[in-house]
C-alpha cells in the first residue's frame, strides 16, 4: 500500500472557500476559518471525517464575477480570503495533519481586469496583443465566427476601441488566453511553478480541455440540442488535440516534484474526451473528471452502465475518479432525491462514491445531506443566474453556507452571510449531527474509515456482478489481501435474490461489513439468497 500513490488511495474533499467558514465577520469564508475547521476534516480520529485532501476553489485576487474563475493575479491571495502568512499557515496544519492541498488552476482564461488582457487591448500593436485571441469580424457587425459561448450568446466580444473581437468560451469578462503564443505557455507554467515551490500538493486544472481552438476557426458542425450552445457539434472550439500535449508537459512539470498530481475537468458530452486526457495512463492527468457519471439519473442500471463504460475504456495504468456533487451542479441530496427518499438515497449514494475503484471526490456539506436551495433574485449573484432568471438554472444554490451549527447563519458567519443559508441549517448541521451515530455525517464518516482500513476499497480491483435484479448495482472489489463485495438497493421496495455465483467461488461464506440496515458481522453466512431492504446499501467481506 505504501508504494500507492496518496491520490490512488485517498478521499478528496472540495472547500468552496468563500462558503465554508468566515473568521471575521464579513459574510465570506476565508482562509483562516478554514484553518480553523480543519480538525472537522481529519484529526486523526474516527470522529473526524478522515478526508485525505482538500481541494480549494480558487484563492487567487478576483473581481469575482464567477466565483474567483475570473483570475485578476495569479501571484496574489484575494484580500478577503487571506493572504500568504495564512496560506502557508493552513498548508502547513494540513500537512500536520496527514491532508494534501490541491489548488484551483485556472488556465483557459483571464478576468478582463487582468493586467495582461487590459495591456492586450489597449492597442493593436500591443506587446501583449497576442496573448489573446483577437480576430476581425467575417464582415460588418459579424463576429469570425459562428461559436457559441458555454453560457449562450456569441463567443466573441466586440471591443470598440481597437475595432476587433476577442474570444471567450465562456463569459465575456473571461478572455481566453492563447495558448498558441509561447509567451503565454512559459507564463503559465510559470505560474505553476510559483505555486509548487510554495508547496500545494496538486492542481485541479479547470476547464483543461478548452486551452486551444481550431487555428482556422471553422464552423462547428450544427445538430438538434435543447439549449443554443448545444446545437453544434463542439469540434473546433474545445477537446482539440494540442491541449492533451500541453497536458503531458505539465505531467512532466510535476513529475519533477514529489508526490504532486493534477486532475482535470473535462466539460464536454464525450465522455472519450475524459478518457484521452489521461494519455496513455502515467503521461497526462493523474485523474480525469468523468461528468457522465454525475449525470445520471436515479437507477441503477445508470450507474452501472456508466461505470461499466469507463471501466471498459481507460488506459490499464490510469485511475478512474468518481464525484456526485461539485460548485456547478445541482447538489445530489436533492438531484438524486426526488420522488423518492432523499435520505436513504443520500445513504446509498455515499456508499457507491466511496466503495467504487477510483478516487472519490466529496463536495462541502454532502456528507450533511445540505440540500440545493432556491436564491431569491435580489440575493442572486451567478452571472449565469442572473442572465436566465427566472430559469432555475443558476448555481448559487450549489454555493450556500456550510452548516455548522443551529445558531445564528448556521455558525457560519457573524455577519451577514454573502449567500443565504438553506432553512434545513436548524436540524442539519455538523452539531447535531455529530451527536447521532445515526446520522448521514456518522455514515460518510464510517464509509471513509472502513476504507482507510482495506485495502480492497482502496486500491483492489472492480468487478461487476451481473447476476442481481435491474434495481441493485453490485460489485466485487479484490486485493491480493481480502475481497469485499457491494450490493446498492436503488429501489424503494426490498429486494430477494440468489446469491451471484461469482461469490459463492470466491468465498463460501460472508459477513457483514457495513450496512444501512443490519448489525455488522451478521450473515449471510452460507446461505444461498440474499435479500435488500429498501434502499440498502451492504458491503459483505469474504470470511
Amino acid at each position: 500500500m505504501r508504494d500507492v500513490p496518496w491520490w490512488k488511495r485517498g478521499v478528496i474533499y472540495q472547500v468552496a472557500v468563500p462558503s465554508f467558514k468566515d473568521s471575521d465577520g464579513d459574510g465570506y469564508g476565508d482562509l483562516r476559518g478554514l484553518l480553523g475547521k480543519l480538525d472537522y476534516l481529519n484529526d486523526g480520529t474516527p470522529r473526524s471525517l478522515g478526508v485525505d485532501a482538500v481541494w480549494l476553489t480558487p484563492v487567487f485576487d478576483s473581481p469575482w464575477v464567477d466565483f474567483g474563475y475570473d483570475v485578476r493575479d495569479y501571484y496574489t491571495i484575494h484580500p478577503r480570503l487571506g493572504d500568504f502568512q495564512v496560506f502557508d499557515d493552513f498548508l502547513r496544519a494540513c500537512h500536520r495533519r496527514g491532508m494534501k492541498v490541491i489548488l484551483d488552476m485556472v488556465l483557459n482564461h483571464t478576468s478582463e481586469e487582468h493586467p495582461w488582457f487590459e495591456e492586450s487591448r489597449s492597442s493593436r500593436c500591443s506587446h501583449k496583443r497576442d496573448w489573446y485571441v483577437w480576430r476581425d469580424g467575417r464582415a460588418p457587425g459579424k463576429p469570425p465566427n459562428r461559436w457559441r459561448a458555454v453560457v449562450e450568446g456569441s463567443a466573441w466580444e466586440w471591443d470598440q476601441k481597437t475595432g476587433q473581437y476577442y474570444y471567450h468560451a465562456f463569459l465575456p469578462q473571461q478572455p481566453d488566453l492563447n495558448w498558441r503564443n509561447p509567451e503565454v505557455r512559459e507564463e503559465m507554467f510559470r505560474v505553476c511553478r510559483f505555486w509548487l515551490d510554495r508547496g500545494v500538493d496538486g492542481f485541479r486544472l479547470d476547464l483543461i480541455n478548452y486551452l486551444y481552438e481550431d487555428e482556422e476557426l471553422r464552423d462547428n458542425p450544427r445538430k438538434p440540442g435543447l439549449r443554443p450552445y448545444d446545437w453544434q457539434a463542439h469540434l473546433y472550439d474545445r477537446s482539440r488535440p494540442e491541449s492533451l500535449e500541453v497536458v503531458r508537459e505539465l505531467r512532466r512539470l510535476l513529475d519533477g516534484y514529489p508526490e504532486r498530481m493534477m486532475m482535470g475537468e473535462v466539460y464536454t458530452d464525450r465522455p472519450e474526451d475524459a478518457v484521452t486526457l489521461l494519455g496513455n495512463g502515467s503521461d497526462a492527468l493523474h485523474l480525469s473528471f468523468y461528468l457522465d457519471f454525475a449525470h445520471r439519473l436515479w437507477r441503477a442500471r445508470q450507474f452501472r452502465r456508466s461505470v461499466r463504460w469507463l471501466e471498459s475504456r481507460i488506459p490499464p495504468d490510469a485511475w478512474p475518479c468518481y464525484y456526485l456533487s461539485n460548485h456547478d451542479l445541482v447538489r445530489h441530496y436533492t438531484r438524486l432525491g426526488r420522488f423518492g427518499d432523499a435520505e436513504a438515497r443520500a445513504r446509498v449514494a455515499a456508499a457507491m462514491l466511496l466503495t467504487l475503484r477510483g478516487t472519490p471526490i466529496l463536495y462541502y456539506g454532502e456528507e450533511l445531506g445540505m440540500p440545493q436551495s432556491r436564491i431569491p433574485r435580489r440575493h442572486i449573484r451567478d452571472p449565469i443566474g442572473k442572465k436566465f432568471w427566472p430559469l432555475p438554472v443558476g448555481r448559487d444554490g450549489a454555493r450556500t453556507p456550510m452548516h455548522w451549527s443551529a445558531g445564528r447563519n448556521a455558525g457560519f458567519t457573524d455577519g451577514e452571510p454573502w449567500l443565504p443559508v438553506h432553512p434545513s441549517f436548524s436540524r442539519r448541521n455538523v452539531a447535531a449531527l455529530d451527536e447521532d451515530p445515526r446520522s448521514l455525517l456518522w455514515w460518510y464518516r464510517r464509509l471513509i474509515w472502513l476504507r482507510r482500513r482495506h485495502p480492497a476499497l482502496q486500491v483492489g480491483g472492480y468487478r461487476e456482478l451481473k447476476e442481481v435484479p435491474r434495481e441493485v448495482f453490485a460489485y466485487l472489489r479484490e486485493s491480493e489481501e481480502e475481497a469485499v463485495a457491494v450490493f446498492l438497493n436503488f429501489s424503494s421496495r426490498a429486494v430477494d435474490f440468489p446469491i451471484p455465483g461469482e461469490l459463492l467461488y470466491e468465498s463460501p461464506a460472508w459477513t457483514v461489513l457495513l450496512s444501512t440496515h443490519r448489525r455488522e458481522g451478521e450473515g449471510p453466512g452460507r446461505q444461498r439468497r440474499m435479500g435488500l431492504a429498501p434502499d440498502e446499501a451492504l458491503l459483505l467481506l469474504a470470511e
